[in-house]
């Protein structure tokens, strides 16, 4: 069964080409010449490289049926991230090309939304915050917390965020996974 125009809405997942598109943000255009069309603005869910795409008025477009799985992080071997799956606990293994930079936020049994599309996963979607324990950081000098400044720290999973000058060893702290931005203290 294929989408009109009019079914071009936010939210809707569509197959182009062979690529499954989630609309971010659509335009239904009507010229006073001419048919009307619409302007999406898609993600594309494999990459997340955004696409602005025009449909006309005659086309059918197809829907994908994209199924949102709850997935447990668990552990790497090489190039290869493996979840469970919290509904029927089977192995999914995802390879480092698809995760990107996400992979620099995965934690110990993490719980993340796997997107797959005929049994196939597209993408992960992590929470948008995750609390990690600082592992490494240069120790603040006192008197730094008066003034405003950054330093960096390695945080349980290896990656580097900045911080403020106050954080310590051993400090758990609120890091935002879609910028890698440090939030706030929480213990």
């Amino acid at each position: 069964m294929a989408l009109s125009i009019n079914d071009i809405k936010t939210g809707v997942t569509i197959l182009v080409g062979n690529d499954v598109y989630i609309v971010i943000d659509a335009q239904h255009v009507k010229p006073g010449k001419g048919a009307a069309f619409v302007r999406a603005k898609c993600r594309n869910m494999k990459n997340s490289s955004i696409q602005e795409l025009t449909f006309r008025g005659d086309e059918k477009i197809e829907p994908a049926f994209v199924e949102e799985r709850k997935l447990q992080y668990q552990y790497h071997t090489g190039e290869l991230y493996h979840f469970m799956d919290q509904e029927n606990f089977e192995d999914i293994v995802i390879s480092e090309d698809i995760l990107g930079d996400k992979k620099k936020f995965l934690k110990d049994a993490l719980l993340v939304t796997g997107y797959f599309y005929k049994g196939e996963i597209l993408n992960i979607n992590l929470p948008n915050f995750v609390d990690f324990k600082v592992v490494h950081t240069e120790p603040g000098i006192k008197g730094d917390t008066a003034k405003s400044g950054s330093k960096p720290a390695e945080i349980e999973t290896g990656t580097i965020v900045q911080v403020p000058l106050f954080i310590e060893v051993g400090d758990i702290i609120k890091v935002d996974t879609r910028s890698g931005e440090y939030i706030e203290r929480v213990a």
